[in-house]
């Protein structure tokens, strides 16, 4: 179950990029998971049913009347949500958005793929399909007018990145040795009895119904471990992964506001927004509002087949096909 580290890295805390092909437990009173003033994703957790995974929409207002929205975002989510937050987005003055791409290529327009060779983009499209869920680039509309590119560019990110000695593969690494090396959260189950334990919860996943929400829960509640700090006490800081391109950002939004811009939002990754709130405040926000958005619907549909299921449908499916084309071939066709 630990080595679902690196895709939960990828979901929460990687940027969506683009690049062109050649070129490049249960709560109580409904109470969440994560409920820090200074959180920006939180697990209302109900076990299987009616569980929800949020992300937070936060307001922040200076003395100018100024406001800045934090929209934290999870690079998967469901259709509703992604479409929600277009909706919202109608209303600001500016977007500023993260999105590491060439100099040369444009922001995605809605319904129109970009060709990625990023293993990075891969995995979170992976995991889309693994869950049943849709890809931020897929369904938020870039093109909107109001959009304004607030990241590093890929020449520059990958530049930076070089000249540090970081890296995606790297941080994949270390995310999971450290899920690894974490002491387990049960009764105190150790060795091979926390295995045996893990193997069983790993085969009630895949064979219980709707086994794309069964996986749902299961990284919902580490992606929520792993939001905020996912690799130790003040790690991040400095790194071209989060604090460049946060620099990036608020760059662009002091002259979003001096243009006169007066209620602007800064959409990004939710690893992001604990360092964007810092900054904020050191400009003279202060928090106003919060608006929690439905990220990932986590209730079970007991109508929905398992995977096991599926697989033996799959092969039953292959049979029947091979048979029909040698039924084809025998009859000289």
């Amino acid at each position: 179950m630990k080595s679902f580290a690196p895709f939960v890295l990828a979901l929460a805390f990687l940027v969506p990029t683009a690049r062109s092909a050649p070129t490049t437990q249960p709560d109580l009173a409904s109470a969440a998971v994560a409920s820090k003033s200074d959180d920006f994703l939180r697990l209302i957790d109900k076990g299987s049913t009616g569980s929800r995974l949020e992300t937070a929409d936060v307001a922040y207002r200076n003395a100018d009347g100024v406001t800045v929205h934090l929209v934290a975002a999870v690079h998967v989510g469901e259709r509703e949500y992604f479409e929600g937050l277009n909706q919202s987005f109608k209303l600001r003055d500016a977007v500023l958005y993260e999105l590491v791409k060439p100099r040369d290529v444009a922001a995605p327009v809605k319904g129109e793929r970009l060709p990625s060779n990023s293993p990075v983009s891969q995995l979170q499209r992976l995991m889309k399909d693994t869950l049943g869920l849709e890809f931020q680039l897929d369904v938020v509309d870039y093109a909107a007018p109001n959009f304004v590119h607030a990241d590093l560019d890929a020449e520059t990110f990958q530049k930076m990145q070089d000249e540090r000695g970081e890296s995606f593969t790297q941080m994949f690494l270390q995310a999971f040795m450290k899920a690894m090396t974490q002491p387990p959260q049960d009764n105190g189950a150790a060795g091979g009895d926390d295995m045996d334990k893990q193997l069983e919860d790993l085969v009630k996943m895949f064979t219980r119904p709707d086994m794309e929400r069964q996986i749902r829960v299961r990284l919902a509640r580490n992606l929520v471990d792993l939001e905020n700090n996912p690799f130790g006490p003040g790690s991040m800081d400095g790194t071209v992964l989060v604090t460049e391109r946060n620099k990036a950002a608020i760059n662009v939004l002091k002259k979003s506001i001096a243009d006169g811009k007066k209620d602007l939002a800064i959409f990004y990754g939710a690893a992001h927004m604990p360092d964007l709130s810092k900054r904020l405040a050191d400009m003279g926000f202060k928090p106003v509002a919060t608006e929690w958005r439905l990220a990932w619907d986590l209730s079970i549909r007991v109508d929905q087949p398992s995977a096991v299921e599926k697989m033996l449908l799959e092969m039953i499916k292959g049979f029947g096909d091979e048979a029909a084309d040698d039924n084809d071939n025998g009859n000289g066709n």
